[in-house]
């Protein structure tokens, strides 16, 4: 099923409302629209199933956590959720969030821990072909402008040279491709199709960082 145009609306209004007495108010109305969204995210798993192996899926709750931010809006104005694959063997996951003229998926290494990291800016040190060519793939290029994103250092990470032709990549704290949509896309009977797709794009760059990350230098498993 798509997405309803009620699920939008719902989100700008609480973005316009975004206080407990509005909220209390419409929780009937948000409780309809959450078990839209859920089912909608379940969607999602039951495709990822069909060609990835996913360990857990959580969909984020709409509450925020005020204690230690400035902004003190008790309420997130979108849905998101995420889809980690299994454990150490394979690494990483997907994400979507749906936030009107905010709307993206992004999948891939959010913030390795710092022994992948490091594992992971050696491979691209020793050689950095073959995920420039996962990067330049038709379809990684049509889907996710051919790059990575995430946070980088503004130079090289101690230990590698700041002059190395893969410093773009080396300098990098994290690995993520991203898509952003449309509210007109969101509502697509053909969004669901659509993200699919994007995440199964992504499935040779993460064949290629499970290999990184459950081998040594020297190409043998460490992973049991």
């Amino acid at each position: 099923m798509p997405l309803s145009n009620e699920l939008l609306s719902f989100l700008k209004e609480l973005k316009k409302n975004n206080n407990r007495d509005w909220f209390n108010e419409q929780k009937p109305r948000f409780q309809e629209i959450q078990s839209e969204a859920k089912g909608f995210y379940e969607d999602i798993k039951q495709g990822l199933l069909q060609f990835d192996e996913i360990e857990n899926f959580k969909m984020f709750r709409i509450y925020r956590d005020v204690r230690f931010s400035k902004d003190k809006t008790p309420y997130k104005p979108h849905f998101a959720g995420s889809f980690s694959r299994s454990g150490k063997r394979l690494r990483g996951g997907y994400y979507l969030r749906i936030r009107p003229g905010e709307s993206f998926l992004a999948g891939g290494f959010w913030e390795p821990n710092k022994e992948d990291l490091f594992r992971i800016r050696k491979e691209f040190e020793i050689n950095d072909a073959e995920i420039r060519d996962i990067l330049k793939a038709p379809d990684f290029k049509k889907v996710f402008g051919g790059q990575l994103e995430g946070q980088e250092l503004k130079t090289a990470p101690k230990g590698f040279q700041k002059e190395h032709p893969a410093i773009d990549l080396i300098r990098k704290k994290g690995f993520i491709a991203v898509r952003n949509f449309s509210d007109k896309e969101i509502l697509s009977p053909d969004f669901l199709q659509e993200v699919l797709f994007s995440f199964q794009t992504l499935r040779p760059f993460f064949d290629y960082m499970s290999e990184v990350l459950t081998t040594d230098l020297n190409g043998v498993s460490t992973v049991d």
